[in-house]
């Protein structure tokens, strides 16, 4: 009996048919509208934008000819030692005495060729045998040629930085938060890896060598740094005048290479 009344009274009433369907309020069309935008604009940023990415890698400041060590062509007790760590020296300059333990005979040992005295191996009246490291030589020409920065990067690292890449260098003697960064782009990436002999040959150390091939045979990636005659260094750097002092080789650096940017579609297509 209950359900015919309800019936019967919905019989009575008229249906709405002028009533507007509304499908959807006013603020859901404002947030669908959002949306829509937000998405547009993520898609137009995924192929025109940019997003730039950094790969590090450890180094040090050094002549771009290398270095050279020194070896005694006799074996005997050095004599004589004629300039000092730090000096520059000539091609063909008399460097040490070594006298020969058989005929007294004193065998005089010059430079290779051109360059700065980085270490003496053989200091007065140490015995040496044939073929003892005496000293290490960097190859320059004058006291105030340019620096260059050489980074040892792993080989996949190596493969993703382009020549011209902007780098900065944290020299480890700079306090970065007071001097900055150094500036330097790079100048050439080498196209094998190198051995710890090649790279202790070129910087004439084995203790550094060792250090960076700690984690396999690296590249070398050379960075030319950038110069500005104002600064006391020469080079130029993140701040306006960087250190008040000249940079010298053998400072080990470690370096972010900028890497050239990419659309964020990349990702994405194949």
């Amino acid at each position: 009996m209950q359900f015919r009344q309800q019936a019967l009274a919905k019989q009575q009433t008229p249906d709405e048919l002028d009533v507007p369907a509304q499908l959807a309020r006013p603020q859901g069309r404002l947030v669908l509208l959002v949306t829509a935008v937000v998405v547009a604009a993520a898609a137009v940023w995924a192929v025109t934008g940019t997003v730039s990415t950094k790969v590090s890698a450890p180094g040090i400041l050094f002549h771009a000819e290398g270095s050279y060590t020194l070896q005694s062509p006799v074996a005997g007790q050095v004599v004589a030692v004629y300039a000092n760590a730090g000096d520059t020296l000539a091609a063909g300059v008399p460097l040490f005495g070594v006298r020969t333990g058989t005929s007294q005979k004193v065998q005089t040992v010059r430079t290779v060729s051109a360059g700065r005295i980085t270490a003496l191996a053989a200091p007065l009246g140490s015995v040496v045998a044939t073929g003892s490291e005496l000293a290490t030589v960097e190859r320059v020409t004058s006291p105030d040629e340019p620096l260059v920065a050489v980074l040892y990067a792993s080989a996949t690292t190596a493969a993703s930085i382009p020549v011209g890449a902007d780098v900065d260098l944290t020299v480890q003697s700079v306090p970065v938060q007071q001097y900055g960064l150094l500036r330097g782009r790079v100048l050439s990436v080498g196209r094998s890896p190198e051995s710890q002999q090649q790279i202790a040959g070129f910087l004439g150390s084995a203790q550094l060598a060792q250090a960076f091939t700690a984690q396999g045979e690296p590249v070398a990636v050379v960075v030319q740094l950038e110069r500005f005659g104002s600064s006391r260094s020469g080079y130029a750097w993140s701040t306006t005048q960087g250190p008040p002092y000249q940079l010298q080789s053998t400072e080990l650096v470690s370096a972010a290479v900028h890497l050239a940017g990419q659309h964020p579609i990349d990702w994405i297509l194949p």
